[in-house]
């Protein structure tokens, strides 16, 4: 018979199939997943963004969940919420001032490799501060994660590597199952995002110091890791390498649940290499392609069981399988190009940005009035007319 703490750790786990019967039926409401995959996601969820908005979803949105480059436009997007001016029709006016033109104002400029050479040469100084550095100069200032909203709930993921687990940042609490929760933290956002965004191995780790009392376990929950150092030197990676589709703290909530995938794709190697070093790197990377397959696999046959409503879209998606006679024209040649962009933080052409952000109001147009709602009206053209795709 398993141990009664072993239950209830089991129990406040957000690791179990999705499909999976577990704490009662989800409640209604609407959660939007935005993916990782540096700023070639970064600006393809603003796309996804601007879509939303238009057709009015952005304001029925209960949660916003995101991991890595989508931690980076969920977090602008969280900190401007109370400046979007929504109108009566549940549309923001002050979009693409207020999140547009900052997200395309960091995107074209380089800060990973300044942040490596930086962060190895200079004493004292990390390369997570670097990333850190250049988040809150370009887009976070120094709000914390108290400036987010109430309401949408913004989810920041990371991931634990002490405990394995998903680490929660938002507004309310930061927290990891096993280890407990933290109330209503004061921690800089771009602290957050970068965390978030921490891709392995040259982005992380990201390190959170933190006091023992600072800690509560959540009513009805058990914690078998409250104990230093769990809770006073965390250490954090990239969302993504938990879960790249920031699904977890969505999909066991919310009724409906929109998942926006601008991740990567392992590409064939005819000639692996056979040293440790850099076999043990292609091995991971298999692994981390099969579990990311799985998850969208898991999604995908959700929707169809009807165990949840709502849409999955990707960057590598070909618009023409909505089988909608009036999807924006999006040749599948020109959008795997895109979906080829590196998982970088480095300086996207302006060119490049329209055509990513297109893209994703293309393929969300398409999901949306596919498998979510018919009602919505078909857009005149793309934001950016003159790029296409």
């Amino acid at each position: 018979m398993p141990d009664p703490e072993d239950r209830a750790v089991s129990a406040s786990s957000p690791v179990r199939e999705i499909s999976a019967e577990g704490e009662g039926a989800p409640e209604p409401g609407l959660a939007l997943c935005l993916s990782g995959g540096g700023y070639r996601a970064m600006v393809f969820h603003v796309g996804v963004l601007w879509r939303l908005n238009e057709a009015g979803y952005l304001r029925r949105l209960a949660r916003v969940s995101s991991v890595s480059g989508g931690s980076i436009t969920a977090g602008v997007l969280g900190l401007k919420w109370d400046r979007l001016a929504f109108d009566g029709a549940g549309v923001a006016k002050a979009f693409q001032a207020e999140v547009v033109d900052p997200i395309r104002g960091l995107a074209g400029r380089t800060i990973d490799a300044g942040a490596i050479l930086g962060g190895t040469l200079l004493p004292g100084v990390t390369v997570a501060d670097r990333v850190e550095s250049a988040y809150r100069k370009h887009l976070f200032g120094d709000a914390t994660l108290q400036a987010l909203p109430e309401t949408p709930r913004f989810v920041l993921n990371a991931t634990n590597v002490q405990t394995g687990a998903l680490w929660r940042f938002s507004r309310p609490y930061m927290a990891d199952y096993r280890v407990g929760r933290v109330l209503a933290p004061t921690l800089p956002l771009a602290r957050a995002v970068a965390a978030s965004s921490a891709f392995p191995p040259v982005l992380s780790p990201v390190e959170v110091d933190l006091q023992a009392d600072d800690w509560e376990t959540p009513p009805g929950r058990g914690v078998d890791l409250r104990r230093e150092p769990f809770t006073t030197e965390i250490v954090l990676s990239d969302g993504g390498v938990y879960d790249n589709l920031g699904l977890e703290t969505a999909w066991k909530r919310y009724d409906t649940v929109l998942v926006s995938d601008a991740g990567g794709k392992m590409q064939p190697e005819p000639e692996p290499e056979r040293d440790w070093a850099r076999h043990v790197l292609r091995i991971l990377e298999i692994i981390d392609n099969q579990v990311r397959s799985l998850r969208k696999r898991q999604v995908i046959e959700a929707f169809k069981r009807g165990e949840r409503k709502g849409a999955y879209w990707g960057i590598r998606t070909n618009v023409g399988d909505y089988a909608l006679t009036d999807a924006l024209p999006c040749p599948f040649d020109r959008t795997t190009e895109l979906a080829n962009t590196p998982t970088r933080l480095a300086r996207l052409e302006a060119a490049h940005q329209e055509r990513l952000i297109n893209w994703g109001y293309a393929v969300c147009d398409a999901a949306l009035r596919r498998h979510v709602d018919r009602t919505v009206k078909r857009p005149l053209g793309f934001p950016y007319a003159g790029a296409g795709v």
